[in-house]
């Protein structure tokens, strides 16, 4: 299509993804919801990086923490970030990562997706070897 700028609806999905998160959304709604406009890009995560097989936070372009185990449970933040400028990324080809924030909501992020955190507290990530949320 002439004249369409992938970049521009790559951000446009991102930021309406960062909205739905701020609004306590599952990614996975979110991206069903959006599927027959296009597939949401990830959230740009930093000028640092996130490299396969690791879930990463970064705050304000800054990796502050990545994780690799599969869990049963919830492993706590014990820094506890919080938004604006916080971002999650799971690099993981096969396997969902939960985010639980403090007032209790727990967001599911699929394979290959990134997301930002425009308010609110993490306290914990817990990484699933399921495939879908």
């Amino acid at each position: 299509m002439k004249g369409f700028d992938v970049r521009r609806a790559r951000t446009l999905g991102a930021v309406a993804m960062t909205l739905a998160m701020a609004g306590g959304v599952s990614v996975a709604a979110q991206t069903a919801a959006s599927a027959s406009a296009s597939t949401p890009a990830p959230v740009r995560a930093a000028a640092d990086t996130c490299s396969y097989p690791y879930v990463c936070l970064f705050k304000n372009g800054t990796r502050i923490g990545q994780f690799q185990d599969v869990t049963s449970g919830f492993q706590d933040l014990p820094s506890r970030p919080s938004g604006p400028n916080l971002v999650v990324q799971n690099t993981r080809n096969d396997d969902v990562a939960y985010i639980r924030r403090a007032n209790g909501i727990t967001t599911c992020l699929p394979p290959k997706t990134s997301i930002g955190i425009v308010s609110g507290t993490l306290t914990g990530i817990r990484i699933d070897s399921r495939s879908t949320c």
